[in-house]
């Protein structure tokens, strides 16, 4: 929460400085987000390729179909959820957004820094995401033990960098976002629909959970407000850390109370943690609509053409930082490359995801529940036994 509150002072230093300070504040402030945005640019490939070829290589070895069915219940769960948050977002915000909302435009002639940088990216996201794949899968296949290893120690010195030089950063970077829109006259107007965004995404975060544990108890013969009740504990410490391995241990405490046996959750919930995030893709699909919405240079697409983001959206945030704000950072690089945002637009994006990041999370950790529920019930008292042998491999996710 202490990052949401540093975001909080962003907007407000950005408003002040953009409304009432010298123009030499403005540029230096431009010049700061400049700096930060093109590092942001060029880590994102990096974060694409390391985390999702680490995630890959590290799936669990040794529990057969097991595994297919924990992961194609996640990302189902991810791809559905997505779909349904274009749905009702798509439908909904237009009526808030076309009367009250200015467009976001981008820094005019006399709005930029100081310094005008350009740091290229190593590779593009679509080779990133390629390359990926590769490495991943040829690892786990290979069993190439020196590569894992390199692969997983690159990927924690970008989440080093995450966690220490760009997540930190953020408000700075926002802060000029909001800086050049007061300049612009569209800070109070854009204003005006974040809690309409916000409440909107927090809202269909609820339903989803709600389809998950009623689908699950009908289906099951449970009760879902004790299901529910049981993964409550999971669900409000998601909300303070902010990070769904952080939640880990109290994931398990809750999913073993709704009665899944020890095996399969030891195995369902680590993994969950990394590959299940209907929340994240909830957020990030409604606040994506909703900037489209405000940004005259992006069209909002069809559901078909929305459709292919999602489902890249789902294996982008495979094994996303822990940190908070993970999800949506990785996502940056298919948010411009799919959707075509610019870096006005990204940025607005960001302070949207950031602010709910905390109730994202709290929805993926209860989903984890409910999936688990089900592995549970696929994997039958002849198969519990066998999922022992695949413990030690998940817990390195």
């Amino acid at each position: 929460m202490n990052l949401v509150i540093k975001l909080i002072l962003g907007i407000i230093a950005g408003m002040l400085i953009g409304l009432y300070g010298p123009d030499v504040l403005i540029q230096l402030v431009f010049t700061g987000q400049t700096l930060i945005g093109q590092l942001i640019t060029f880590t994102i490939p990096l974060i694409i390729l390391f985390y999702i070829a680490s995630g890959i290589a590290s799936l669990p070895q040794g529990s057969g179909s097991l595994l297919g069915k924990t992961v194609g219940l996640a990302y189902g769960s991810t791809i559905i959820a997505g779909s349904l948050a274009y749905l009702v977002a798509s439908n909904l915000l237009p009526g808030f957004t076309s009367e009250n909302i200015a467009p976001v435009v981008e820094h005019s002639e006399k709005l930029s820094g100081y310094i005008n940088l350009t740091i290229a990216p190593l590779f593009d996201v679509m080779t990133a995401l390629a390359l990926a794949f590769i490495l991943g899968i040829g690892i786990s296949a290979t069993n190439a033990t020196s590569l894992r290893k390199g692969v997983n120690e690159t990927r924690d010195i970008i989440d080093g960098l995450l966690a220490k030089v760009i997540i930190p950063a953020l408000p700075f970077y926002i802060a000029g976002v909001f800086a050049q829109m007061s300049v612009e006259g569209t800070v109070f107007s854009t204003l005006q629909t974040f809690g309409v965004v916000l409440l909107l995404a927090i809202t269909m975060h609820w339903l989803w959970i709600t389809v998950m544990y009623v689908s699950t108890a009908m289906a099951l013969g449970r009760s879902p407000g004790q299901l529910l009740k049981n993964m409550m504990p999971a669900y409000f410490t998601a909300l303070g850390t902010m990070s769904s391995a952080a939640t880990i241990p109290v994931s398990l405490k809750a999913t073993k109370e709704n009665k899944v046996s020890d095996g399969i959750a030891n195995f369902t919930v680590p993994l969950c943690a990394s590959i299940h995030l209907s929340g994240s893709t909830i957020t990030i699909v409604t606040c994506a609509t909703a900037v489209m919405l405000l940004t005259p240079e992006l069209a909002l697409p069809s559901l078909m053409g929305m459709f292919g983001f999602i489902l890249m959206l789902g294996v982008t945030m495979i094994a996303a930082p822990g940190a908070p704000g993970g999800a949506v950072m990785s996502a940056i690089g298919l948010l411009g490359s799919m959707l075509g945002f610019t870096d006005a637009a990204l940025a607005l994006m960001i302070a949207l995801y950031m602010a709910q990041d905390s109730f994202g999370t709290a929805c993926n950790v209860t989903g984890d529940g409910a999936i688990a529920i089900w592995v549970d019930k696929f994997a039958g008292e002849n198969q519990t036994l066998s999922i022992d042998t695949a413990q030690e491999s998940s817990n390195n996710l």
